[in-house]
């Protein structure tokens, strides 16, 4: 039954609204946004806003999707960032065995049939890395690109497809199969100069993984693939905004180089978010929050213990982004790099929405129409 709702204020992905009244249908749609009110509209106190899509997201609610890449994983991890204002993610397995590839890929195949909650596709961050830039992730398990990976990455079932990977370990001619098998090539955890970096986006790579972190830098006479990403008008490019990964002046650098609509707010999450554990295994390594900050024990930062609408609030108060851009970098930036008809609240789209209080809190969660926080 199709229900009649009033905003008191509604941020529709372009503008901002007051007191407008919009209708939710059956299907979990917006029916239709404006209009004359019914008598019985339930009134909604705050700002309403699109869903945050998260294109990185290791784990959350205490679970890691590399340590259990499972159906019932991928719900807890859901519902943990529901929490925090995201309604569509993408579950992100970084760089490990191909027998925990081919486990996350049906985990994911199943979720996306039995619908559930706010997964969207899957992100393979890894295995074809370079080891100089390897993070936190495994250097066991850093490899070529094989058959028996090009096998996942073909499966039709798995929603929407990224691979993150270092072009200098992947031929050109792969990276080109790849694109055409459906799968959204990001450029990361690379020591590659500015023109194997150009050369992969050349033959289809559309984005940078967390822009800065774990890739090559810019320098006076070579671009580097930090350098090629700001000055790539076409490419999308993720930004962890949690004040340890980048500063606030690269931030502001990237806002400004950057075309308006090619930074993503992501958080690269780890299983701590909406958690209250402190600890978790990571391969043979513990990873540890101390506040903010997820260090592992070899040192490096080991992902982060941020969340969606705190890279929205990070943005907006660190660099001064308008409150409509940053919640536009949080949902419909990354919902565009993703091809998805999502980040807007309009009629025919889906009924993916947060409610905000004045401190840019979540105040309530509905995916496709359902509230789930």
């Amino acid at each position: 039954m199709a229900r009649t709702l009033i905003a008191e204020q509604l941020f529709d992905g372009e503008q901002m609204h007051r007191n407008i009244p919009f209708v939710v249908d059956d299907k979990g749609r917006i029916q239709s946004l404006g209009g004359e009110a019914a008598a019985a509209a339930e009134r909604l106190k705050g700002l309403l806003a699109p869903g945050l899509v998260d294109v990185q997201v290791n784990g959350g609610g205490g679970v890691l999707f590399n340590n259990d890449p499972s159906v019932d994983a991928l719900g807890k991890i859901g519902a943990a960032h529901a929490r925090y204002g995201t309604t569509g993610f993408l579950p992100t397995l970084i760089t490990d065995r191909v027998d925990v590839m081919r486990r996350a890929a049906d985990a994911v195949s199943t979720a996306l049939r039995e619908g559930v909650p706010g997964v969207l596709g899957v992100h393979f961050e890894g295995p074809h890395l370079s080891e100089p830039k390897k993070g936190t992730h495994e250097a066991d398990f850093i490899r070529p690109l094989s058959e028996e990976e090009l096998a996942i990455y073909a499966r039709d079932d798995l929603g929407v497809k990224v691979v993150t990977l270092a072009p200098e370990n992947v031929a050109v001619e792969d990276i080109r199969k790849l694109v055409s098998l459906g799968v959204k090539v990001c450029l990361g955890h690379s020591n590659a100069d500015g023109a194997t970096a150009a050369a992969a986006v050349a033959v289809g790579a559309t984005g940078f993984t967390h822009l800065y972190n774990a890739m090559s830098p810019l320098q006076s006479r070579e671009p580097g693939m930090v350098g090629t990403a700001l000055i790539t008008d076409d490419a999308w490019c993720g930004l962890i905004a949690d004040g340890h990964h980048v500063c606030a002046e690269a931030m502001q650098l990237a806002l400004k180089a950057k075309p308006r609509g090619k930074i993503m707010l992501v958080t690269d999450a780890m299983s701590l978010v909406g958690s209250e554990e402190t600890r978790f295994p990571l391969f043979d390594r513990v990873v540890t929050r101390e506040g903010d900050r997820l260090t592992s024990t070899t040192g490096e930062l080991a992902g982060s213990h941020l969340d969606m609408i705190g890279a929205v609030r990070n943005i907006r108060d660190w660099c001064g982004v308008e409150l409509a851009e940053a919640l536009r970098m949080g949902a419909l930036y990354p919902a565009q790099f993703l091809g998805l008809k999502a980040g807007r609240l309009e009629a025919g789209g889906p009924a993916d929405m947060i409610l905000l209080n004045e401190k840019l809190e979540v105040e309530k969660t509905w995916i496709g129409g359902r509230k789930v926080f």
